[in-house]
């Protein structure tokens, strides 16, 4: 009979490409994850991988055995979420969930302790993941619900508009962008949300090329016919309003990213602001887990942070 642990090891493979890639997300060495599949080929005496440059590929009745096991681990995990359903349903074991940094401080890290509360025998283990690397580890078993955000649309969308038939997805926070300034900083002043024409010849601390907000930014001025004045570039949040502080640059920054801001800075909405859908996923087969329904009903309905950096009421979640 077919090893689980075997499967595991072909699906990482076909994913990652490489033995020694399969063997980090899995937890193994790059022995023991060949030591498998060279068990699994002999169980069903066929080869199912073939070298290929530096890394492998999988055979054709590897790709057919890899195309199979979604259905096993389906199988198997509602097999066990049944179990778990039918002992009480109290949320108990270890609930492994990935999410991009800003969801973990801003969404995760307060229901943390209310969970830990009120199920003792529930253990929640928090990965740093961004969107496509969280979506891989849910679909593959390595992780069991991930928060991820659609960027606002903007390329490469790492949450596909559809996903695979094995993932589910539920709606859980919208995260806006906001500029924060000093109070003394003219900005401060406006009381109407802001738009590119109060924006144009401030100085801007801003993200780095390449992320989320940068490209957010960039949004922001698509229409100036003049480049906006970026002083300095910094990827910690913290680190921007620490150079906020006196007075010379504003940023933007999103609204779960945002630490307190402290009596000596205030934020203050755009008129078309940048916008982030949040969705947790996790995997069909698991949809009676007791340990993800406490998750999301502690994540919904979520709080969101005002423009002023006090707490509102969030949209209600979506049906």
């Amino acid at each position: 009979m077919i090893e689980v642990g075997a499967l595991r090891a072909l699906r990482a493979v076909a994913a990652l490409g490489t033995l020694a890639r399969a063997a980090e997300e899995l937890g193994f060495t790059a022995s023991a994850v060949s030591q498998q599949l060279k068990r699994l080929e002999r169980q069903v005496g066929v080869p199912v991988l073939a070298p290929a440059g530096r890394g492998v590929v999988l055979t054709p009745a590897g790709q057919a055995i890899a195309d199979s096991a979604p259905e096993v681990f389906q199988a198997l995990e509602r097999c066990a979420e049944a179990a778990r359903s039918v002992s009480a349903g109290a949320p108990r074991g270890t609930l492994r969930v990935v999410a991009f940094s800003t969801a973990i401080r801003g969404l995760l890290a307060p229901v943390v302790p209310r969970l830990a509360a009120r199920f003792p025998e529930l253990r929640l283990e928090l990965t740093e993941q961004d969107p496509g690397e969280a979506l891989h580890s849910v679909g593959a078993g390595t992780a069991d619900l991930a928060l991820v955000h659609d960027a606002d649309g903007l390329p490469p969308a790492p949450l596909p508009v559809s996903l695979p038939p094995s993932l589910v997805r539920r709606w859980v926070h919208t995260d806006l962008g906001d500029v924060v300034m000093s109070r003394a900083h003219p900005l401060a002043r406006l009381d109407a949300p802001l738009d590119e024409a109060s924006l144009a010849g401030h100085a801007w601390v801003t993200s780095p090329p390449g992320t989320v907000c940068h490209q957010w930014f960039r949004r922001l001025f698509a229409q100036a016919r003049t480049e906006p004045d970026v002083r300095h570039s910094v990827d910690d949040f913290a680190t921007q309003l620490s150079l906020v502080v006196p007075g010379q640059v504003v940023a933007l920054i999103p609204r779960l990213a945002r630490p307190p801001l402290g009596d000596g800075l205030v934020a203050r909405p755009l008129r078309r602001p940048p916008k982030r859908e949040v969705h947790a996923v996790w995997r069909r087969s698991a949809e009676a887990s007791p340990a993800i329904r406490a998750v999301l009903a502690e994540l919904g309905p979520a709080e969101a942070i005002s423009a002023a950096g006090t707490p509102k009421r969030a949209m209600p979640t979506p049906s």
